[in-house]
């Protein structure tokens, strides 16, 4: 069985034409994702690659709990995203500028003011933003990055600038957190050298570049392991994996990644 995961290009309005290389030529539509598909072994996982060309839409994810308590069973949706290029002046919408309650949600949502309740960061490469389920949140045009995500694909828009598109203003509202976003839930990566990005609650996320050392082989334990490479080829077993594809290791000692390259390795918790 090959290491290496499926690829499926995912067309969206807001997406591009013009991918950058690796994508480039790969599809004549807009693609605004490209995903992996998740292997039975780490199927609690999604890991995709988001272009935008213009502004996605305001939104907010279901918790575990809550999907659990609704009959749809573990469906939750936390995620976190690595910018790996942003043009001039593109920014994020993560969480509010100040605490806002549902009715005040709603009727910001209607007239579209809710774009400015947001706290909206400009962004470039390197900047990385962990989102805990039950936040809003909005990512803007003329960025790249990429997702770490819970595999769930359920999304409440609760603004869409005006695009025919269903809103979900009830379910969104019934779980959205009205608050700023952590502090502590964003940082920026410098370009070079290995760092430990998330360690929990639901998955943990590393950058390696070269071989992991024994701590974080001892964190990952025997445990299957995604790994997406940024920068150069890893290795697992003997197919390699370049960047711009994902593959998974029966644990992070069968990965070999030469001192090169830079590649994020993904693992679920519990």
């Amino acid at each position: 069985m090959s290491a290496r995961l499926a690829t499926r290009l995912v067309a969206k309005p807001w997406g591009r034409a013009d991918l950058p290389p690796p994508f480039t030529g790969l599809s004549p539509d807009r693609i605004g994702e490209v995903w992996f598909e998740p292997p039975p072994a780490l199927d609690q996982l999604l890991v995709k690659y988001i272009f935008t060309s213009e502004p996605l839409s305001v939104q907010v994810h279901p918790a575990d709990d809550q999907t659990l308590a609704a009959g749809q069973g573990r469906q939750g949706k936390e995620e976190c995203w690595l910018v790996i290029d942003a043009e001039p002046g593109a920014r994020l919408g993560i969480g509010l500028r100040e605490p806002a309650s549902p009715a005040q949600l709603r009727a910001a949502a209607l007239d579209g003011s809710i774009e400015d309740l947001l706290e909206w960061h400009p962004v470039a490469a390197g900047d990385f933003f962990y989102i805990p389920a039950n936040t809003v949140h909005a990512i803007g045009g003329g960025i790249s990055l990429v997702e770490v995500q819970q595999n769930s694909d359920i999304t409440y828009r609760l603004y869409d600038y005006g695009r025919p598109r269903e809103l979900h203003l009830d379910a969104g509202l019934a779980v959205a957190q009205g608050v700023p976003h952590p502090a502590s839930c964003r940082r920026q990566v410098p370009g070079e050298g290995s760092a430990q990005l998330v360690d929990g609650p639901l998955f943990r996320l590393d950058r390696l570049a070269g071989q992991p050392a024994a701590e974080v082989l001892a964190r990952y334990g025997e445990a299957p392991v995604l790994a997406i490479p940024l920068r150069g080829t890893a290795t697992i077993g003997d197919e390699a994996i370049a960047a711009g594809e994902c593959g998974v290791a029966g644990s992070l000692a069968d990965l070999a990644v030469p001192g090169d390259a830079l590649v994020l390795i993904a693992q679920p918790i519990g």
